[in-house]
């Protein structure tokens, strides 16, 4: 990858430039989540469609870790709105509304 100027945008939705990612690594952050957590990168409309690979690249370049063992960040379940009546009611009437949980089987009140 071609070295980059301090200034580069490298996530665009949250506008987090190259020195923001590199300030995190020096900080000892080591994976997408990590750089995540501090700068928003990622958390914008295209959801790290766009900076994944360039923060994995920024990652590597500074800490020698090979780009394999530099994880992906932590996907979590898509959330649609819900009204507030139906949360303040305490309605069944929309079905769609989904747990967490709903994903995970519970035998004899442990989470498999």
């Amino acid at each position: 990858m071609n070295k980059l100027d301090k200034t580069t945008i490298i996530c665009r939705c949250e506008e987090i430039s190259y020195e923001e990612v590199e300030e995190v690594i020096e900080h000892g952050g080591r994976t997408f989540d990590d750089v995540k957590r501090l700068t928003r990168c990622g958390m914008g409309p295209c959801q790290a469609k766009i900076c994944t690979g360039l923060v994995a690249n920024i990652i590597h370049e500074h800490t020698a870790l090979p780009l394999s063992e530099i994880p992906l960040q932590r996907m979590r379940m898509p959330l649609s709105p819900i009204k507030l009546e139906i949360l303040a009611t305490n309605s069944t009437a929309f079905s769609a509304v989904k747990s967490v949980l709903d994903e995970v089987e519970i035998e004899d009140g442990k989470v498999r």
